[in-house]
Protein backbone atom coordinates (compact mmCIF):
# COMPACT_ATOMS: atom_id res chain seq x y z
CA UNK A 1 0.00 0.00 0.00
CA UNK A 2 1.03 3.39 -1.04
CA UNK A 3 -0.03 6.90 0.01
CA UNK A 4 0.10 9.07 -2.71
CA UNK A 5 -2.01 12.41 -4.24
CA UNK A 6 -4.15 11.44 -7.12
CA UNK A 7 -5.95 13.85 -9.34
CA UNK A 8 -9.90 13.11 -8.59
CA UNK A 9 -10.45 12.94 -12.36
CA UNK A 10 -8.66 9.73 -12.05
CA UNK A 11 -10.56 8.12 -9.39
CA UNK A 12 -14.04 5.59 -10.83
CA UNK A 13 -16.58 5.58 -8.27
CA UNK A 14 -19.22 3.16 -9.70
CA UNK A 15 -21.44 3.54 -6.27
CA UNK A 16 -24.14 6.42 -5.72
CA UNK A 17 -23.60 7.46 -2.31
CA UNK A 18 -25.98 9.80 -0.60
CA UNK A 19 -24.39 12.93 0.41
CA UNK A 20 -24.83 14.65 3.58
CA UNK A 21 -24.49 18.37 2.75
CA UNK A 22 -23.72 19.72 6.04
CA UNK A 23 -20.96 16.82 6.41
CA UNK A 24 -19.48 18.28 3.17
CA UNK A 25 -19.73 21.87 4.24
CA UNK A 26 -18.20 21.03 7.36
CA UNK A 27 -15.29 19.11 5.47
CA UNK A 28 -14.83 21.84 3.01
CA UNK A 29 -13.88 24.10 6.39
CA UNK A 30 -11.93 21.94 7.84
CA UNK A 31 -9.87 20.97 4.26
CA UNK A 32 -9.70 24.54 3.56
CA UNK A 33 -7.79 25.46 6.70
CA UNK A 34 -6.11 22.15 7.58
CA UNK A 35 -6.01 19.90 4.69
CA UNK A 36 -7.68 16.49 4.31
CA UNK A 37 -6.66 15.00 7.67
CA UNK A 38 -7.57 11.08 6.57
CA UNK A 39 -7.09 9.83 2.70
CA UNK A 40 -9.43 8.37 1.26
CA UNK A 41 -9.02 4.24 -0.05
CA UNK A 42 -8.82 3.73 -3.01
CA UNK A 43 -7.92 0.05 -5.08
CA UNK A 44 -5.70 -0.19 -7.81
CA UNK A 45 -7.10 -2.98 -10.47
CA UNK A 46 -4.73 -2.58 -14.33
CA UNK A 47 -3.67 0.84 -13.54
CA UNK A 48 -7.27 2.40 -12.93
CA UNK A 49 -8.28 4.06 -9.67
CA UNK A 50 -11.63 2.56 -7.81
CA UNK A 51 -13.15 4.33 -4.96
CA UNK A 52 -15.63 2.74 -2.92
CA UNK A 53 -15.43 5.28 0.65
CA UNK A 54 -15.21 8.56 1.26
CA UNK A 55 -17.65 10.30 -0.90
CA UNK A 56 -18.06 13.08 1.61
CA UNK A 57 -13.92 14.01 1.26
CA UNK A 58 -14.30 13.66 -2.81
CA UNK A 59 -17.38 16.02 -2.88
CA UNK A 60 -15.34 18.36 -0.59
CA UNK A 61 -12.27 18.61 -2.80
CA UNK A 62 -14.73 18.94 -6.01
CA UNK A 63 -16.91 21.48 -4.47
CA UNK A 64 -13.46 23.77 -3.44
CA UNK A 65 -11.76 23.32 -6.88
CA UNK A 66 -9.19 21.24 -5.56
CA UNK A 67 -7.86 18.87 -8.98
CA UNK A 68 -6.29 16.40 -6.39
CA UNK A 69 -7.04 14.29 -3.18
CA UNK A 70 -4.51 12.19 -0.78
CA UNK A 71 -5.28 8.24 -1.17
CA UNK A 72 -4.66 5.09 0.07
CA UNK A 73 -3.48 2.99 -2.81
CA UNK A 74 -3.93 -0.70 -2.56
CA UNK A 75 -2.97 -3.24 -5.15
CA UNK A 76 -5.86 -4.95 -6.11
CA UNK A 77 -7.24 -7.74 -7.96
CA UNK A 78 -10.16 -7.70 -11.16
CA UNK A 79 -11.55 -10.31 -8.12
CA UNK A 80 -11.18 -8.06 -5.25
CA UNK A 81 -13.27 -5.58 -7.58
CA UNK A 82 -15.68 -7.44 -8.24
CA UNK A 83 -16.36 -8.43 -4.53
CA UNK A 84 -16.40 -4.36 -3.82
CA UNK A 85 -18.89 -3.90 -6.77
CA UNK A 86 -21.69 -6.49 -4.93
Amino acid sequence: MRVASVPLASVRRPLQRFLDEAKVEALMTSIAHEGLREPIDLLEVKGQLWGFNGCHRVAAHERLGLPTIRARIRQATPRDLNLHLR
